[in-house]
């Protein structure tokens, strides 16, 4: 046995040396002092390491700690969540500087175990690893750390694997967990998670006017904020898009858009476009309004305060056979436009763009939802209302061109009728949940 493996004898319970046994210890050359390792030394040679505040012993090939030291872990930060990669905080005493094993026990089962480097003598940080966060929900692991001196720390701190939430379709991106909803669904959040999490939601957008200069829909109303999502079972709704018209001279309740909600709140459903010979109707009204029809002087429909905005007026023709221009559709963003004259439709109102996050899921018009629909004209070319960016539907023109319906899953408005006997549904709402892990 080297003469190093000898001073393991002279050692007393906690590892340190007994004060007697120093006078058995023989060197050649008094103890060096100093913050590096010194070369040129012969076996036996005592260095008192100044940076760590240890005696090491030469053997003739390695310095090795004449005095060995403990291992504590205290407090370990962060969650294993089942199914999912994450990181967990390790605080303690005697990480020293490289090669600290951080051993993972599940209850009845086998230990894992990773190697780190620590960022201190106090602290460490530790990817879960595959084998542990593949765990049942509920499993309790046993974490403990053994250091580089071969010391593990003796009393375990115990967490359990925790379930994350289920409902809609589940994304990850940036450090964030996304539950997106096309259709009506549950957000299910299990025992021992909470988290804050943002959401976004939108209701369904009205459909566009017919006949002769039809107003563009009004985008559904939108809601975005932040809740604390606890156990729970949370009703999500996502409201459908109005229906297209099936007669030209009335606005009916099945054409505005439908509402959304989460978490106990209500985005409104879009209204729908102005109708020919329709002064006005309550059904224009809605998250955003819809557009004004141009076969009658009307304004647009008002939209819901912090949801969205008003519709554009219409600009009838001087005579019943003049050219007529519908209004667009208001969107979260501003509200629709008043066609310049009646040989145009106005566009309809830019919703709104959620570049921070909702660019990860959306489906609509890179990251915008709830615009609203383009206003029609009876004009033959060229003259049609755009829909407003979110999903908003192109206005029609004369015969040559038929309004477009607002896209899915958006809440954008359709577009107003020209002549062609088409017109246009309101897109379908979306919800969208978001948290960080």
């Amino acid at each position: 046995m080297s003469r190093a493996r000898n001073l393991a004898d002279l050692l007393d319970a906690n590892g340190d040396v007994v004060s007697s046994a120093l006078d058995n210890i023989t060197v050649d050359d008094e103890v060096i002092v100093s913050a590096s390792q010194p070369s040129g030394v012969s076996e036996g040679q005592l260095w008192y390491d100044a940076t760590n505040n240890r005696l090491m012993l030469y053997d003739g090939t390695d310095w090795l700690p004449v005095s060995a030291t403990l291992a504590k872990l205290t407090s370990v930060s962060g969650t294993i969540y089942n199914g999912f990669a994450s990181n967990l905080t390790l605080s303690g005493e005697g990480f020293l500087a490289a090669n600290l094993v951080v051993n993972f026990t599940p209850s009845g089962g086998s230990t894992t175990s990773v190697t780190v480097t620590p960022s201190s003598d106090t602290a460490a940080t530790v990817a879960v690893p595959s084998a542990i966060y593949n765990l049942s929900a509920g499993t309790s692991v046993g974490i403990t750390v053994t250091n580089s001196d071969g010391f593990t720390s003796t009393l375990a701190v115990n967490t359990s694997v925790v379930a994350l939430p289920t409902g809609g379709t589940i994304t990850t991106s940036g450090g964030y967990r996304y539950h997106t909803f096309t259709s009506s669904g549950t957000f299910t959040v299990p025992s021992g998670f909470s988290a804050t999490a943002g959401y976004l939601i939108v209701a369904g957008g009205g459909a566009g006017g017919g006949t002769q200069g039809g107003g563009g829909g009004g985008a559904g109303g939108v809601l975005t904020g932040t809740t604390t999502a606890t156990a729970s079972s949370y009703s999500i709704v996502v409201g459908a898009g109005g229906s297209a018209a099936t007669t030209t001279d009335t606005i009916s309740s099945a054409r505005k858009g439908n509402s959304s909600s989460a978490f106990g709140l209500t985005a409104v459903g879009g209204g729908c476009g102005g109708q020919q010979h329709m002064q006005f109707d309550s059904n224009s009204n809605g998250g955003s309004g819809g557009g004004g029809t141009g076969r009658a002087s009307t304004a647009g429909g008002s939209g819901t305060t912090g949801q969205g905005n008003a519709g554009g007026n219409s600009v009838p023709g001087t005579s019943p056979s003049d050219i007529d221009g519908g209004g667009g559709g208001g969107g979260y963003g501003a509200a629709g436009q008043t066609p310049s004259s009646a040989y145009y439709g106005g566009n309809g109102g830019a919703g709104i763009n959620l570049p921070t996050w909702a660019t990860a899921t959306s489906t609509g018009d890179s990251g915008y939802y709830a615009g609203g629909g383009g206003g029609g004209t009876e004009l033959t070319s060229g003259a049609v209302g755009t829909g407003g960016a979110g999903g908003g539907g192109d206005g029609g023109f004369g015969t040559s061109s038929n309004p477009q319906n607002g896209s899915a899953n958006t809440g954008g408005g359709g577009g107003g009728y020209g002549m062609n006997d088409a017109w246009a549904a309101g897109g379908s709402g979306i919800v969208i949940v978001r948290y960080q892990l």
